[in-house]
């Protein structure tokens, strides 16, 4: 330390030759590793004395912001949707909302179980994914950094959200109705759910090798789409195995959610950066595609596997049976709620943080850079798991099933409500249209990541493409989509008629745009489908086709993929097109001003 003699006082002015002799001579030179150990003692010491002492009011200003901020945001996305949906059954169809305090637990549920979950992904998994891609091609060969990333394929499936949602939607649907559909979502859910996530693990292996070698998305887009094209016009010629289109569909909407998309991104990315092929703009997009279409073809192959082992008759009797017998027998601990949830909420996220462990420890040899924060980070997403499930069962999907049934009174008879239909069948039909079209449309824009996908669009085509524009687009996409479901659920119409023409539409664009608007457009669709709008959507579209007697409800969400990706390819062509006039206009008027 510097002595004190001859200190110059506060303000005083000095030569500067003065001050550079003052604090390169007069000061003593101090062993930094004796200074750090008579800190460590003073510490150690004086540790209780150094406690900060917290009252209960400090606490609350203290957490209070922090989580405000994250419950806020996921009400965003829950209070309008559920608001929107009383609002039109009391107003529109004058009908009250049964079990009220039920439902409004239930969403409060929905609302806290994705707060945790969210902020839980945020602080334990996604640091996993990023320690792993980043670390992952360094320290092992390419084949089992594939291997690695094929199985976090699977592993995340399990742990999405809305899978829980498609496994309930069994208990909806009558077996004598659609035989290979019950059994597809019965007694082959664990099975559907595994392919599902076969799916998503071959997507993540080709979406990593595209990153690598910086391939096109095209090729990917007609070699996963024409089989899965030929594979619906297989189905379509057996009248059984044509129900299991809409469920097969609407498989690749439920892969692509909150946990699949940013942590297949997070590996993705960060193996090409460290391959040195993640600095494109385009880095990142292409994987939420084909981990959107492989799981069709997939659920599709399966449907063909159950229908060459067993038949409708054999399902029926066998559906029969399992119900008489659940009828008159007690069921189990764990199989009645909220113990259900509870096991399922484990089962989603333990075994994938197990993986990603052994993986990190095992494979790579590295430590948790912050472990206490991300243990906390998985005990909040199990926990936000279990609590969202809850939410789901009692609140969303009560919600979403009451108001597809009472949207078909509107026009059509059903028991629960007298007066019905309320409308004539031309002016009902429209309202219910109109409905699904702004319910569509609302929970579209709504979605937070939509808005950073129109950030990143923006910036990539240095403001041709404005983020206003793309998220018009395809939230229009995305209400007409739902607008089609509800036409092919109340007339009866098979899905392939909606399918078929239009990606075949979707390939055709696909072809005359350019590389930055196919990925854009294709991965687009599987923004849309978050943790609240799949289930909501989804159980609508089931409570509309029972009250209708539909044969099966699904496909909304299928359609709802389809609209955006043609949507966007459109608006993208258009943008191109202006360009180019922009271009002309601007080559034409140099040549003027040179003659």
């Amino acid at each position: 330390m510097s002595n004190k003699d001859n200190i110059p006082e506060q303000g005083q002015k000095i030569r500067y030759g003065k001050l550079i002799r003052h604090i390169s001579l007069r000061q003593n030179i101090v062993s930094f590793n004796d200074f750090a150990k008579k800190q460590q003692a003073f510490k150690k010491k004086n540790n209780k004395k150094n406690c900060v002492s917290l009252r209960g009011i400090d606490i609350y200003r203290l957490l209070a912001p922090y989580i405000s901020s994250r419950f806020l945001e996921q009400a965003k996305a829950v209070i309008p949707l559920a608001v929107y949906l009383i609002l039109f059954q009391i107003l529109v169809l004058n009908q009250a909302v049964s079990a009220p305090v039920m439902i409004a637990s239930g969403l409060l549920a929905v609302i806290i179980g994705l707060m945790l979950f969210m902020e839980g992904l945020n602080k334990g998994l996604m640091p996993f994914g990023e320690v792993i891609g980043q670390n992952l091609p360094a320290k092992v060969s390419l084949p089992i950094v594939l291997m690695i990333a094929f199985m976090l394929g699977i592993g995340v499936t399990f742990a999405e959200p809305a899978i829980g949602a498609l496994q309930a939607a069994g208990s909806i649907l009558k077996v004598q109705n659609a035989p290979y559909l019950y059994t597809m979502l019965n007694e082959w859910s664990g099975t559907l759910v595994l392919i599902v996530g076969l799916g998503v693990g071959f997507a993540v292996v080709l979406g990593t090798l595209r990153l690598l070698y910086g391939w096109s998305l095209k090729p990917f887009i007609y070699g996963s789409l024409t089989p899965a094209l030929l594979l619906t016009i297989w189905l379509m010629q057996d009248d059984e195995l044509a129900k299991v289109l809409g469920l097969a569909w609407d498989c690749g909407a439920v892969t692509t959610g909150p946990v699949t998309v940013p942590l297949v991104l997070a590996l993705g990315i960060g193996i090409a950066s460290t391959a040195g092929r993640g600095n494109s703009a385009l880095s990142g997009f292409g994987i939420v595609t084909l981990a959107s279409l492989f799981p069709i073809i997939g659920v599709m192959l399966l449907t063909i596997f159950v229908a060459s082992t067993t038949t409708p008759e054999a399902i029926i009797d066998a559906a029969l049976h399992s119900t008489h017998i659940a009828s008159t027998t007690i069921p189990a601990w764990y199989q009645t709620s909220p113990s259900t949830e509870i096991l399922s909420g484990l089962q989603a996220i333990v075994p994938l943080v197990v993986f990603l462990m052994l993986v990190l420890r095992l494979v790579l040899r590295e430590k948790l850079p912050t472990p206490g924060i991300i243990i906390y980070g998985i005990i909040l997403c199990v926990l936000g798991m279990i609590i969202f499930s809850i939410g789901l069962r009692f609140g969303l999907s009560l919600l979403g099933e009451q108001a597809g049934a009472l949207l078909s009174s509107a026009f059509a008879v059903i028991e629960s409500v007298k007066e019905s239909p309320i409308y004539t069948w031309t002016i009902g039909f429209t309202i219910a249209l109109i409905f699904a079209w702004l319910l569509g449309f609302g929970a579209t824009v709504a979605e937070p990541a939509l808005n950073a996908l129109g950030n990143t669009v923006e910036t990539l085509t240095n403001g041709a493409f404005e983020k206003k524009l793309l998220i018009y687009a395809v939230a229009f996409g995305v209400a007409c989509g739902i607008a089609l479901g509800v036409v092919k659920i109340v007339l009866g119409l098979p899905l392939s008629w909606f399918l078929i023409p239009l990606y075949s539409l979707a390939l055709v664009l696909t072809w005359f745009s350019t590389e930055e608007f196919v990925n854009v457009a294709w991965d687009s669709a599987g923004v849309t489908t978050g943790p609240v709008t799949v289930p909501l959507v989804l159980a609508m579209g089931l409570g509309l086709g029972n009250a209708v007697d539909a044969i099966e409800g699904f496909g909304i969400l299928s359609l709802a993929s389809i609209g955006p990706i043609l949507t966007v390819l459109m608006t993208g062509l258009w943008v191109q097109y202006q360009i180019y006039r922009k271009h002309l206009k601007n080559e034409r008027q140099i040549e003027g001003d040179l003659a």
